[in-house]
């Protein structure tokens, strides 16, 4: 195939680094949609829950950098599921906190583990060197947008 210009996306890093998380979480993919019919939404809030406590779906939104209507739609499918419950703040009765239910645990713990065996997995394909610059660097990769704006 021709080339017609300078440019290339195959050599753009934010295009690569969204080609390399769309294929990890396509794979991955595989534990949390197959064993329990979730979305990746809903894994990430899941996720979020499990690791951090209760939260509101806005601190969800801004932990996970998810937009309000697919946490939204992932709370409420989620709440389907028996994995969550919400409960209403007295205060301010538009918000609510979101919790995990006994279930929504055990499946936090199971895809824990999944996510962990992946994750070493994935790492097995690199050095340790190559693991741990990889890690760093998606890391500040991943602050980029705060320290742009706050230095």
């Amino acid at each position: 195939m021709r080339r017609h210009a300078e440019f290339d996306p195959q050599d753009f890093l934010p295009y690569l680094l969204n080609q390399a998380a769309e294929a990890l979480s396509l794979e991955f993919q595989r534990h949390y949609r197959g064993q329990y019919g979730m979305l990746r939404t809903e894994w990430r809030v899941l996720f979020h829950l499990g690791c951090y406590g209760e939260m509101t779906a806005k601190e969800i939104c801004v932990r996970a950098r998810l937009h309000k209507t697919k946490v939204s739609r992932a709370v409420a499918a989620l709440q389907t599921k028996r994995f969550l419950t919400r409960r209403e703040l007295e205060r301010d009765r538009r918000h609510a906190v979101l919790q995990l239910t006994a279930k929504g645990n055990r499946v936090f713990a199971d895809l824990s583990r999944a996510a962990h065996a992946f994750d070493s997995e994935v790492r097995a394909a690199m050095t340790h060197d190559e693991a741990e610059v990889l890690h760093r660097c998606l890391v500040r990769i991943a602050r980029f947008e705060t320290v742009q704006r706050t230095g």
